[in-house]
């Protein structure tokens, strides 16, 4: 089969290589996919560069969320079976076939194909826990989506909408402003142009923020901390802007709001149980057409540097989705 592989670390264009490599066997507890889609994450730039927090050892095969059909499994899967289509997430999904974990893979809602089922997983996965668990958003609730136009920005914004909040989005540039009002956010506001504190108060009539999903950080973290409203819940969930704020306890204290840190990968690790739960939900919102992720490119199997190189960018909206079957 074909595969991409990382031959040295740096930029993904410059170091992926596409490789011909023997077809993966299941092993006990793992199945064994076809895949049709991947759909590319920044971890995959930070994967090319070396700076994940996790770095497989050279050469290794990028990807980390795949849609596709299951070819095989090993001993001990029953939940799964040969024909069935699937979505599934874990490092090493860039390739023609795949084998991943049986835990890690969950039928395909029926009301999504393949390119739109490939950015499932890990976008709305990430958005539900950061907003029913992290967030305990409730219905009426005033969310504050930063990168609203992203993929997960995006998925947060959906999501939020379906459980009857009401949603501030924040993008970057004014090219993103229809993505973010089109997955429902009430108002849109943009990094480049507006005080953020100053309008989310406005438009909140003063009461602020009672959830705040940020997977950027920096600027758009102080921001928040001015914003936020009494009680509310600050979700860190990542820093795409490259800057790691320092949060201050005092003025968490004196404002009397939480901050809640989110790691999707460790509720895979310690509570598949919630996986599971939060993946069905998220068929059942699929199937009523409440949620569909936002595509922004599709490109073929061929292409797939300089599809992960364009997110190293910052400038897409939605998902790019490598189609390997082309």
């Amino acid at each position: 089969m074909r595969a991409w592989h990382v031959t040295r670390h740096g930029e993904p264009e410059e170091v992926l290589e596409l490789v011909d490599v023997p077809d993966p066997v299941p092993g006990p507890g793992e199945v064994l996919i076809r895949v049709a889609a991947v759909a590319a994450n920044f971890p995959d730039v930070l994967l090319s560069r070396g700076e994940y927090q996790v770095r497989p050892p050279l050469p290794f095969t990028p990807g980390i969320e795949l849609s596709g059909t299951v070819v095989a499994v090993g001993d001990g899967v029953e939940d799964l079976a040969p024909g069935q289509r699937v979505v599934g997430s874990g490092i090493g999904v860039l390739s023609e076939l795949a084998v991943l974990p049986a835990g890690d893979v969950h039928p395909a809602p029926d009301a999504l194909d393949d390119i739109a089922a490939a950015g499932l997983m890990i976008a709305y996965q990430t958005a539900w826990f950061g907003l029913h668990r992290r967030g305990r958003m409730r219905a009426g609730d005033w969310v504050l989506v930063h990168a609203a136009a992203g993929g997960v920005g995006a998925a947060a914004v959906q999501l939020a909408v379906a459980a009857g909040a009401r949603v501030i989005g924040v993008v970057g540039s004014a090219t993103k402003t229809d993505v973010a009002r089109a997955a429902g956010a009430e108002a849109v506001l943009r990094r480049d142009a507006d005080d953020i504190a100053a309008r989310v108060k406005e438009i909140t009539g003063g009461h602020g923020a009672d959830v705040v999903f940020d997977p950027v950080g920096g600027a758009a973290f102080t921001a928040s901390t001015k914003c936020i409203a009494f009680e509310g819940r600050l979700v860190v969930v990542g820093f795409a802007s490259g800057e790691i704020p320092q949060a201050a306890a005092n003025h968490a204290l004196v404002k009397n709001y939480s901050i809640d840190g989110l790691h999707w990968a460790l509720y895979a690790q310690r509570r598949p149980d919630l996986v599971r739960e939060a993946h069905a939900e998220l068929t059942r919102l699929a199937a009523e057409g409440a949620i569909r992720p936002v595509v922004h490119e599709v490109v073929p199997f061929l292409k797939a540097p300089a599809a992960i190189q364009l997110l190293a960018g910052g400038t897409t909206t939605g998902r790019i989705v490598i189609e390997v079957g082309t």
